[in-house]
């Protein structure tokens, strides 16, 4: 084995190192990356040749956790990894996105990417490295690739940036992004904020560079050392300079025309698909199938071009608007009825449906990832039906853009969303999009918005979003920021960069570059221009709804919290949930309980207020702690020879004694009281030691005149009260986790 390994030293002292020959040697290009005790395996493939008629780059990231990399075993019957999970898509995207554009445009073959983490520390964040280890497995191999690349993680803690920050850290910190780039250039960031301004952000970006600087150089040393500095040679396109001259001729002046034209989406569409196929008209039939595939690729450089020196010339754009000029917007709420809340958001050609419900705590998701673990109280889910483009396909289901799309408007809306005693439902926000023509994850971000102060939810403020686009010159001489893009400027285009903020500051962003040696300056002017129109759009939204409803709606179930002492907790489930599932089934409501330090708290959530009130004042009964002094409404559950045990509260008892029973002495404790009777009885004294509580029935009664105490007998031993205390008299709290809310169905399913 011809082993290497390369070190880099952080600022801070930590070290990231890569070796390479010694695992998964029969792959093109494969390297271990290691940080403290968290090991990440990439390995890349390539296949030898491009697939006929294949004019795209064929690239296929997986990321995947293992289980035993932290010393777990995975869920479910099978007890093996399945599916990927949406954080193993989410960092899936992260690694493509800063690959993909620096494969030549002309190489086509089929390449694979696989990161595999193999090694697992509980506190160090493993998705930072993947774009590392993804990139150092493609410069050691012999794959074409204009990089390398990395990615490190900014956090903001305390005031001060932080590279690749552990979990610990990340809970403190006020910005989280990834950034991916090359040594020269930004590829790719996204991340979320609470509220921090555009400059702040630019800083935390340029921080970043400078670390990706540091493991670019170690990739090209490491190149150096293993022989790849020269990639292997391909052909994978034909090409004929006359037939591309010809399309240049016949089709550049008709597509600045129709571009320049300002229809709407479908009628540019078709009248783009037209003029192709007047000019494939022209070719004689026998050649046309061998050249059509040249064709159309000649014909997308002619479209791409004339729509790009169009924005770049008169300033005018596909739609006819100017480059800051924001698409009409609609909105309405309360659109359908019967959900806790909805919203229609409609800018231009793009419409989003959303909706909000709202659940107890066992409806929060469960996340059971690798080294994350625990429930999520606000969800937001993103579909994109192909209907909303007008394709006549059928439905595959959640893919990729679904995940990634719902992430984004996720992390905007996140940071918004109260949590604790402000909020006690959990939260689930769906946006179906309807149309399409760009910016739909935006739409998702102003629809959601929308419907969760439809819904009552008290968001602390109101959040919209904005996808920003350019259009430049190579260097950057000449270029066209671009406001609210339009689905083919983000195809033609050199950048993709959404937005996301309240009126005082950034929550979420993204951004996809395409291009070489974008200026910070341009990035610095995108997002001021990007705050412009945010707040345009919110006015627009403002328009519809600014404030939250001061309460939710009829129809929306609702939730009664209060916290009981720790100690009680057990006395509210009962046995097996025996107590809870009585509650709940007598009642018509759902009961929630979590534990939190020495309290409990717990969750009522129904739709019915008087079986809510009477589920309420059940557990208040529990939790009463009985006092000396007071009188009670008891039930007599046992008679003994010497008194009777009454219950006063649930699962509280106390011995009536029978020289408690009446003035008068009694002979027997049936003459007075038998099981099941009502009795009327006061407590007396409750024993500090065992919590035993003496109850007396003739202390309510009138003292007869004349009455002479009798000479008092001993108490038998044994005798005295059982339950009373917290301690020792509640009903058993059962087997179940202490950190689960516990609710229908007598045990546990939530962490």
């Amino acid at each position: 084995m011809k082993i290497i390994k390369k070190v880099i030293t952080m600022d801070d002292g930590r070290t990231i190192e890569i070796e390479t020959g010694k695992l998964a040697k029969q792959a093109d290009g494969s390297v271990v990356v290691k940080m403290g005790g968290t090991m990440l395996l990439a390995a890349v493939t390539c296949a030898k040749e491009a697939r006929p008629d294949t004019d795209f780059m064929p690239l296929s990231v997986d990321y995947k956790e293992k289980f035993a990399a932290a010393g777990r075993y995975p869920g479910g019957f099978m007890k093996r990894e399945g599916r990927p999970s949406d954080y193993e898509i989410l960092i899936s995207r992260l690694i493509d996105r800063a690959l993909r554009p620096l494969f030549p445009e002309d190489f086509h073959a089929e390449v694979f990417v696989n990161v595999f983490l193999i090694s697992a520390e509980k506190d160090i964040m493993p998705d930072a490295l993947a774009g590392l280890a993804a990139s150092a497995a493609l410069a050691v191999s012999d794959i074409p690739f204009n990089g390398p690349i990395s990615e490190v993680r900014v956090g903001r803690v305390n005031g001060e940036f932080v590279i690749n920050p552990s979990f610990c850290q990340l809970k403190e910190a006020d910005l989280d992004i990834i950034v991916g780039a090359t040594y020269d250039n930004i590829m790719m960031v996204e991340g979320e904020m609470k509220e921090v301004s555009e400059a702040e952000m630019l800083d935390a970006i340029k921080f970043a560079h400078a670390e990706i600087k540091k493991h670019c150089k170690i990739q090209m040393e490491l190149m150096e050392e293993t022989g790849k500095t020269v990639k292997r040679e391909y052909s994978h396109e034909e090409n004929d300079e006359d037939l591309r001259k010809a399309v240049e001729e016949f089709c550049y002046e008709r597509c600045y025309t129709i571009a320049k034209s300002g229809h709407d989406k479908h009628t540019r569409t078709e009248a783009f698909d037209a003029l192709k196929e007047e000019f494939l008209q022209t070719l004689p039939e026998e050649e046309l199938e061998e050249k059509e595939m040249m064709v159309s690729r000649y014909y997308h450089d002619v479209e791409k071009r004339a729509m790009r020196q169009m924005i770049l010339n008169d300033g005018i754009r596909l739609d006819g608007r100017k480059p800051a000029d924001i698409r009409p917007i609609w909105c309405e709420i309360d659109y359908l009825p019967m959900a806790h809340g909805s919203a229609v958001f409609t800018r231009g050609e793009t419409q989003s449906l959303t909706t909000v419900t709202l659940g107890t705590k066992l409806d929060m998701k469960e996340m059971d990832e690798v080294l994350i673990q625990g429930t999520e109280q606000f969800v937001l889910h993103y579909n994109f039906p192909p209907f909303s483009t007008g394709d006549a396909r059928p439905t595959r289901g959640v893919g990729r853009r679904e995940v990634g799309h719902g992430n984004l408007a996720h992390r905007a809306l996140k940071s918004m969303v109260p949590v604790g005693e402000a909020n006690p439902y959990a939260v689930r926000v769906v946006s179906d999009i309807l149309e399409s023509n760009g910016s739909s994850s935006m739409a998702s971000v102003c629809a959601g918005a929308l419907a969760l102060m439809d819904a009552g939810i008290k968001l602390k403020k109101s959040v919209s979003g904005i996808a920003m686009g350019l259009i430049s010159e190579p260097g950057g001489k000449k270029y066209a920021i671009l406001s609210d893009i339009l689905g083919d400027e983000d195809h033609l285009g050199d950048m993709d960069f959404k937005v996301t903020g309240t009126r005082d500051g950034i929550t979420a962003a993204q951004m996809d570059i395409k291009v070489d040696g974008l200026p910070y300056q341009v990035l610095e002017e995108a997002l001021e221009q990007a705050r412009v129109g945010r707040l345009h759009i919110m006015d627009e939204m403002d328009k519809t709804i600014s404030e939250p409803r001061a309460d939710y709606k009829p129809h929306v179930p609702r939730i009664i919290q209060i916290t009981i002492p720790q100690d009680f907790i057990g006395a509210v489930i009962g046995t097996g949930g025996k107590v809870i599932q009585e509650i709940q089934k007598e009642t018509g409501t759902t009961i929630t309980i979590t534990e939190d330090g020495d309290f409990g708290i717990v969750d009522i959530f129904g739709e019915d207020k008087e079986g809510m009130d009477a589920a309420l004042e059940m557990i208040k009964l529990i939790t009463t702690v009985p006092e000396v002094g007071q009188v009670y409404d008891g039930k007599v559950i046992s008679v003994l020879e010497f008194g009777a045990f009454v219950e006063i509260l649930p699962g509280k008892e106390g011995l009536l004694h029978i020289s408690e029973l009446d003035w008068k002495k009694t002979n027997k404790v049936e003459d007075v009281v038998k099981v099941g009777d009502q009795v009327s009885v006061k407590l007396m004294e409750v024993d500090e030691r065992t919590g035993k509580m003496r109850l007396s029935r003739k202390a309510l009664l009138e003292k007869p005149e004349g009455y002479v105490e009798p000479e008092r007998r001993p108490r038998p031993s044994g005798g005295g009260s059982r339950g009373g205390h917290p301690r020792s008299g509640d009903r058993d709290r059962g087997d179940r986790d202490r950190n689960k809310p516990y609710g229908r169905g007598g045990g546990s399913n939530r962490r």
